[in-house]
């Protein structure tokens, strides 16, 4: 393989970008050249490629903006520059975003905003003017049809009646309107007071006149005398109490309607159990549990009137949560029993349903009944429902026992909930201590530790738990704990749990008195958090590096040490003071000061560490990816291509000495290698060229570019070329494409946007924008204005296109179309030519197409089948008309394998007089341009 090697001066170019599509699309509109509008069905494949330039090479992110602000930012972001999204549907339509940058210049941005068409079902209802009749529903009434379709674009309808189509006006007894609230959605067809051949089949079409291959929707409804909105009838009691476990059967049946409805079940707070079963109208719900309790309903619906709903609502019995308190004498402030005064025992349970819960009372077993001394009230104005108290009046020794309350359903099938309270000298209020060594509490992050509060007392109660800052919540998330035994145990303690917690005493299961409380205070240590965790340092040889970190917290943050480590080697060791930071410097840097250095800073929790990796790598180079530059070779069956690069960072590490280049034939496992030696330094943003020769057509190659220091190998860049039979140039890159400027016109062609073009031009002539619509997008434009004179050449000449040599064997050469776009717009433009020169006939130039005149405020584009004998240029020759509004642009210039479509094609548009055999030039051209595939950091 033949390799040659030159380098040439540093180049930088700020990002430009461009979006095309994968031909997926119904349509693409160029919408008064500022909004691209690409349209699909939906469940097809969108696929939308951001092409971009400049170098370094730019970052691209994709975005979608949606209609509202809730939404706006549903889709994440995409980072590469294909944005593919399979089966779409309709909220996914809206304006994507491609943003491009690199460093340099603001960054590029472009939009397209895509657009979903669908069509769904048409459904068709029957109202009436007037309340139902009993007969003749219908009969001598108004009634209206309404056809409803969800679409995009708006829907068109149309209405039959059998085969007859039904228009406004046709039909002294229809009319076919819109309503304004419904903004286009629906069309209602009213039939006024009813006549015997209203009674008919009805067809509503639904169309979107067939944008996207959409076809037509239909849907029908049969109108007769006996037509009648649904009614339905439960047969079931409501409520509906049963017993967990039970099976349940809900039975909903027709009484009227004409077409016969359809019934479904819905439950009013989400959807129906799992374990439904639905049978028509029957709904089936077996062992069933206290979760599936709630309203059911069952729907009619016929599209006639409005549906019918009937609802009952299933209640399961449960027993639940059974607790108890003890009230001393509440007229006197004591917190004991004493003889002689009231005490209340209360019994709280949660029954459901209320009404069916039943209390009794025992005194040691056996049974008790109301009465002056002992009261018992089953409700209490003052508490919560479900709850008993017996309240004992003049408290006697004989009084001292168990007292047990028994809670019971009435409908039977719930096992009792039964609750005892001993009443003796011993019960005695709770009384709340922290043990001495439990506050405060230091554990370590990560460990699990029990939070104490020792509870004294008969009965003992619950323990409530909640941090002393309200407004903070408990380590499971909830505002309170509850406790049985006093203890808190967190498992997995963080730092974040750090703070004072408050344990106090409840009511529940104990005395009905001041809450005690005390409070235990919770110390997590953590290791120290450092800055930055892992940084890489490329330095070359005998320069010199300082590398620092630094304590971001850490508790306790008093008691830190340091650490410096080379490998398993120990450099230094120390102590903080006041500094949050520690620092090491490697005066001269030597292939044995390589390595990972590591900084551990350590309290009594752990350490955190600093990682820095030193190395003298060098960096890796950077493809210059976007640059339109092919070697053209006279030989058919090999290509060639020129590689271009920028070394990044050169000046960070030793002197680069060579290149390794690896090149394989994409799919091979075999790299062929080749080590190119550098003379001299290399400068930040010098583009490096490397020629690839003899690369066979049309296979892709992938090549590994790896610069070499005297540290060793550094990283390495790879990316893919390909053969391509296409040219496109866009004037979007900083060498445009490798066109010239000739030298022996009278003026240059001008690169220009309209975001960048002089806010004094002249007025009335030239474009608004590229041809994509984009006003950051660049085209090649001649400037009309003085000192320029009427008849002034700008002549812009392409590279040299080489083909291959004529096939001895007489075989039909390939065609190529050529095209380009081309903009005349002012009262003064002169003419547009463009000419093809051959190889070794460069004082011929063949006349191709010519133009002339205001073509007005657009772009037109131009198609010309070649075929040329051998290689080749183009030249475009603008000239100047007899004033200053007479700016002509070209933009987006093509050579694609094939000839052009036909129905594309325009007319032949030479002049009269030029030779008109060459509208159709016959050429035999092998047109190559590399393009990158893709591109590996």
């Amino acid at each position: 393989m033949m390799l040659t090697w030159f380098l040439s001066l540093g180049l930088a170019a700020p990002p430009t970008v461009r979006i095309v599509h994968s031909g997926l699309a119904c349509n693409i509109e160029e919408e008064r050249y500022s909004e691209r509008v690409y349209t699909i069905r939906e469940g097809e494949t969108l696929e939308l490629t951001c092409l971009v330039t400049g170098h370094p090479r730019p970052q691209i992110r994709w975005t979608k903006t949606a209609g509202s602000a809730s939404d706006r930012f549903q889709d994440s972001s995409v980072f590469n520059e294909t944005l593919r999204i399979s089966n779409i549907q309709r909220h996914q339509g809206g304006r994507y975003y491609c943003k491009a940058e690199n460093g340099l210049g603001s960054p590029a941005i472009k939009s397209i905003r895509v657009d979903v068409y669908y069509l769904d079902d048409p459904i068709v209802t029957v109202h009436q003017s007037i309340g139902e009749a009993k007969e003749q529903f219908y009969y001598e009434r108004t009634v209206f049809l309404r056809c409803v379709a969800n679409s995009n674009p708006p829907v068109r309808y149309s209405w039959r009646r059998g085969q007859e189509v039904l228009l406004q006006g046709s039909d002294k007894g229809v009319e076919i309107y819109e309503p304004f609230f419904t903004q286009g959605e629906t069309k209602i067809l009213k039939l006024k007071n009813l006549r015997p051949q209203d009674y008919a089949n009805y067809s509503c079409i639904a169309s979107v006149r067939n944008v996207c291959s959409i076809p037509d929707k239909m849907v029908s409804f049969r109108l007769s005398n006996k037509t009648a909105s649904p009614s339905i009838k439960l047969l079931v009691d409501d409520p509906i109490v049963v017993n967990p476990g039970e099976a349940i059967t809900l039975v909903c049946v027709t009484t009227g309607g004409e077409p016969a409805p359809s019934l479904t079940w819905v439950r009013s707070a989400g959807i129906l159990p799992e374990k439904t079963v639905l049978n028509g109208g029957t709904l089936t719900i077996p062992a069933i549990t206290s979760e599936d309790a709630g309203t059911y309903s069952c729907i009619a619906n016929n599209n006639v009137g409005n549906p019918a709903k009937k609802s009952t609502n299933i209640i399961v019995r449960a027993l639940k949560k059974g607790r108890f308190w003890i009230t001393p004498d509440p007229y006197h402030k004591d917190d004991n029993i004493q003889i002689g005064r009231e005490v209340k025992i209360s019994c709280q349970v949660e029954a459901i349903p209320s009404e069916e819960l039943t209390f009794s009372w025992f005194k040691n077993g056996r049974p008790l009944r109301s009465s002056e001394r002992m009261v018992i009230t089953q409700t209490d104005p003052d508490v919560s429902p479900g709850t008993t108290n017996l309240d004992i009046i003049d408290l006697k020794f004989t009084d001292f026992g168990t007292y047990t309350c028994v809670a019971s359903l009435k409908g039977g099938g719930i096992s009792d909930i039964s609750i005892d309270v001993n009443i003796s000298s011993s019960t005695v209020p709770p009384n709340l201590t922290v043990p001495q060594e439990k506050s405060p509490l230091v554990t370590r992050e990560g460990d699990t530790i029990e939070l104490q509060c020792q509870v004294t007392g008969k009965p003992k109660p619950i323990i409530l738990w909640s941090r002393a800052d309200k407004e903070v919540a408990m380590p499971d998330g909830g505002m309170q704990t509850e406790s049985y035994d006093g203890i808190l145990r967190i498992v997995n303690v963080s730092r974040e749990m750090t703070g004072t917690y408050r344990c106090q005493t409840s009511q529940y299961n104990g005395f009905n008195v001041k809450p005690r409380e005390a409070l235990v205070q919770l110390i997590v240590q953590y290791p120290p958090a450092v800055e930055p965790t892992f940084l890489e340092i490329r330095q070359g040889q005998g320069r010199s590096i300082t590398m620092s970190c630094r304590v971001l917290r850490a508790y306790p943050t008093r008691v830190l040490t340091y650490e410096w480590r080379l490998g398993s080697k120990l450099l230094r060791t120390g102590q903080f003071d006041v500094q949050d930071s520690t620092e090491y410097t490697v005066s001269s840097l030597s292939r044995d000061s390589y390595g990972i250095y590591n900084c551990n800073i350590i309290n009594e929790a752990g350490a955190g560490r600093c990682s820095f990796l030193v190395t003298g790598k060098a960096y890796a180079p950077e493809f210059y990816y976007d640059t339109y530059n092919p070697l053209w070779q006279n030989r058919p069956r090999v290509y060639s291509y020129s590689l271009q690069w920028t070394q990044m960072n050169p000046d960070a590490v030793d002197r680069i000495l060579a290149y390794r280049l690896g090149i394989r034939q994409a799919g091979q496992q075999r790299w062929w290698e080749q080590e190119i030696t550098v003379n001299g330094n290399i400068q930040k943003g010098e583009l490096i060229t490397y020629n690839l020769t003899e690369l066979i057509k049309p296979e892709a190659y992938e090549v590994r570019l790896t610069p070499i220091t005297r540290f060793g190998e550094g990283d390495s860049t790879i990316r893919v070329i390909k053969y391509s039979g296409e040219f496109h140039c866009g004037f979007e890159d900083g060498n445009i494409c490798l066109f010239t400027q000739d030298d022996t016109d009278n003026f240059d062609w001008t690169k220009q946007s309209t975001a960048t073009r002089d806010t004094k031009y002249t007025p009335n002539t030239g474009p608004n924008a590229d041809r994509t619509g984009s006003k950051e997008g660049f085209y090649m434009y001649i400037e009309t204005s003085r000192p320029r004179l009427e008849g002034e050449k700008a002549r812009l000449v392409s590279p040299v296109f080489s083909v291959a040599p004529k096939n001895p064997y007489g075989a039909t050469n390939t065609a190529y179309c050529f095209s380009f776009y081309y903009h005349m717009y002012g009262q003064h433009i002169g003419s547009l030519n463009v000419y093809l020169r051959l190889k070794g006939q460069t004082a011929i130039e063949n006349p191709l197409w010519s133009s002339s005149g205001n073509k007005g405020q657009h772009w037109n584009q131009a198609r010309v089948n070649i075929n040329p004998p051998t290689s080749f240029q183009l030249i475009f020759e603008g000239i100047r008309g007899p004033g200053i509004e007479g700016d002509i642009a070209i933009d987006d210039v093509s050579i694609v394998e094939g000839e052009c479509m036909k129905s594309d094609q325009p007319a032949n548009n030479l002049r009269s007089g030029a030779v008109g055999t060459l509208a159709h030039i016959r050429l035999t051209p092998v047109i190559i341009l590399m393009c990158v595939l893709s591109h590996q950091r």
